[in-house]
């Protein structure tokens, strides 16, 4: 049974570009229950991006994942994603590191591509394997460094190596708006301080987000259904980037991750499940 006051869009809605399995086999509605899921979900990814490199935004596409089709949960973040990247572009202008922000950009678009690519040849549930493995990798990739099992970043990283994580860097955020790890990579190489290191993750995904945007039109994973619910998350979206940028001066990084580590592994490890069974 429907929420009561949920708000029912089209069944067949009106899409741009190519239809894809991905954003088809559920009817999106507007309800509390969506809501209630959607708004804390996109909350967080503007907190994320607006002050902690965007390392843990990615996890608002895989909560999302858990109701909605994952073309759905795809569509839905991204035009929220490049709000909030314009809402912590003032507060970070020009404090990025260009050369590194650049290296990492000119190997993103081609892993772009390659995301675009798999989008066509998959059925949804790759789509949620995939996303959900990068969920639960990424945590264990962050725990097996703390626990000295792989070794630190080293600051003597050849050039080509930077071109490479940024491939995989526009490929994961392209599948799964899941860029900021594989960045992180890099950029903690390069022994950045903290708001450089934020700034350049923010100047980084304005521009990939730009890039995925194209893409994501032709391959119908817009639609008007995923539109409204923008229109109506925007709010959330603002505010989490407004308390973001505030909170990358006052908050302890690892009592944020260690929030997004559990959301990882709980909503990962159930969409590689949904995906398997």
């Amino acid at each position: 049974m429907p929420d009561a006051g949920a708000v029912r869009v089209a069944k067949k809605p009106v899409k741009i570009g190519v239809t894809r399995g991905l954003t088809q086999g559920r009817t999106l509605e507007l309800g509390w229950s969506f809501f209630a899921i959607a708004a804390p979900a996109v909350t967080f990814a503007g907190i994320s991006k607006g002050g902690f490199g965007s390392g843990a935004a990615f996890a608002s596409a895989s909560i999302l994942a858990l109701v909605l089709e994952p073309g759905q949960a795809l569509g839905i973040m991204l035009p929220l994603l490049m709000l909030i990247d314009i809402s912590t572009l003032r507060p970070y202008w020009k404090r990025w590191s260009w050369p590194d922000a650049k290296l990492l950009i000119a190997g993103g678009v081609p892993g772009v591509m390659l995301g675009a690519w798999l989008y066509q040849v998959a059925d949804a549930d790759v789509f949620r394997v995939l996303i959900g493995a990068i969920s639960v990798g990424f945590v264990a990739w962050q725990l097996a460094q703390r626990a000295r099992m792989i070794p630190a970043p080293s600051s003597g990283l050849p050039l080509w190596v930077g071109g490479l994580v940024g491939a995989v860097a526009g490929f994961t955020s392209f599948v799964s708006h899941a860029g900021g790890p594989p960045a992180a990579v890099w950029l903690l190489s390069r022994r950045l301080d903290k708001t450089t290191f934020q700034a350049t993750t923010v100047i980084l995904f304005w521009i990939i987000n730009i890039v995925k945007f194209v893409p994501y039109a032709f391959l119908g994973i817009f639609t008007a259904q995923t539109f409204l619910a923008d229109l109506l998350l925007a709010p959330f979206a603002v505010l989490g980037a407004w308390l973001g940028v505030r909170a990358h001066w006052l908050v302890p990084e690892r009592a944020f991750f260690a929030l997004t580590y559990v959301l990882l592994v709980v909503t990962g490890t159930k969409l590689i499940w949904d995906g398997l069974t």
